[in-house]
């Protein structure tokens, strides 16, 4: 039989009934003979009710006493689910991320795992019993409670599988598997049955929320088979996230598309064409804790100016956009102009490493919509426009068609 790690994040947790739910669809997996480990998070809405009573207090609290509040909602998760599995006959231990013991960095509030102590969890799996693991948090060396950061759960949950060489990461939420777009933009997506690790990063990356780019990671490095399974729906296999691509032969041209309406795009225009204007102006961006994007130069035909354009998060926008009036006074030259409505589409496939035009034909299906590209990005695998984003839709479900991702009718 199989050792699994599940994953449940905090919608599948998010009341006593769903705890319930859950700890049938883990007795069902012991019922099968399999070894099962549980990594939860806090009930939905906990740790930002959390957050909020710190904010009461100091609207800039230690990192040390957040990390100490915060990962109080996955050790209510834990007990519930352990107390559940308990009362339905399967017995169950819970324990927190510094009982397993998962040791970290120093790093509090986005603190790394360094190692897993896994003697504990198998003691108890020979014993017959499901562990029941505290997500998103663990200890550092000196003890102190430490938490993972955003998609923390996630990662503690292929950690441990990781750590336990288990047959299958399986990470349940509300979607039954990844797809090839976003099923609520375009209603002919499909379930994907595999993808690769690389596609996995680029899209989550690009906008996809099904997983956190960290636990993927691991994933990959670790290499950990991770399956996106549904909490609520029994049916299907969901998708399963693999190392290494299949025969290249075999691989579709495109596996996803991904989209974000969280961009904007700023511009330096008329900057000196000199060397070192690309770094006048991004490092101040940079010091400013501000993320770019995707950049592109054009230098004007007189070989004296250039254009310097760049996407940030459209919550950077203004702080971007001040930092670049600096910028701009100190070159002595150059005006700024700026566009907060725009979003990047993005093709994603392993398959683009096999064939040529994937780009021509995505700029030709924009053009037949009527849509104008604004900046393009792209790398082995990966093509992205800047677009308008009153079109973001209308490309979506063009490009899913044209690349024949469009799921066949019943």
């Amino acid at each position: 039989m199989a050792l699994y790690v599940q994953k449940f994040g905090g919608t599948s947790v998010g009341s006593i009934e769903r705890i319930k739910a859950v700890a049938e669809k883990v007795k069902g997996y012991r019922a099968e003979g399999h070894d099962v480990v549980v990594v939860v998070s806090a009930m939905s809405g906990e740790t930002n009710r959390l957050i909020a009573l710190a904010h009461e207090i100091n609207e800039e609290p230690t990192p040390r006493e957040m990390d100490m509040l915060v990962s109080t909602g996955e050790q209510v998760t834990i007990a519930l689910l352990s107390m559940t599995l308990n009362t339905l006959g399967c017995p169950a231990v819970s324990y927190t991320g510094p009982q397993v013991s998962i040791t970290t960095d120093s790093s509090h509030t986005k603190a790394r795992i360094k190692q897993i102590d896994d003697q504990k969890i198998r003691n108890d799996l020979n014993e017959g019993r499901v562990v029941v693991v505290a997500g998103f948090q663990g200890a550092d060396e000196n003890g102190n409670i430490t938490t993972l950061g955003r998609g923390g759960s996630d990662t503690t949950g292929v950690a441990l599988a990781a750590a336990l060489k288990a047959d299958e990461c399986q990470i349940f939420t509300d979607v039954d598997g990844v797809y090839t777009t976003d099923p609520r933009v375009c209603s002919k997506a499909k379930r994907l049955e595999t993808i690769t690790v690389e596609e996995m990063l680029e899209l989550a990356s690009l906008g996809s929320k099904v997983l956190q780019i960290r636990s993927v990671e691991f994933a990959g490095k670790y290499n950990v088979p991770l399956r996106v399974l549904s909490s609520f729906d029994d049916q299907g296999p969901g998708t399963l996230i693999v190392a290494e691509e299949a025969d290249a032969m075999e691989d579709p041209l495109i596996s996803g598309i991904a989209f974000t309406a969280n961009e904007a795009k700023l511009t330096v225009l008329n900057a000196p064409d000199v060397p070192g204007v690309a770094s006048k102006i991004l490092g101040p961006v940079g010091a400013a804790n501000i993320e770019v994007d995707m950049i592109v130069q054009n230098v004007a035909p007189d070989g004296k100016t250039t254009d310097f354009t760049f996407t940030v998060s459209r919550g950077d926008y203004k702080k971007a956009r001040a930092v670049l009036e600096g910028v701009v006074a100190e070159l002595g030259s150059g005006e700024i102009s700026g566009d907060n409505a725009i979003a990047k589409v993005s093709l994603v496939g392993v398959g683009m490493r096999s064939h040529a035009g994937v780009a021509s034909r995505m700029f030709q299906v924009l053009s037949d919509e009527g849509i104008n590209i604004r900046m393009v990005s792209t790398s082995e695998i990966k093509i992205s426009v800047v677009i308008d984003e009153k079109f973001m839709e209308l490309a979506v479900r063009a490009l899913h068609t044209a690349f024949g991702l469009d799921k066949e009718e019943e």
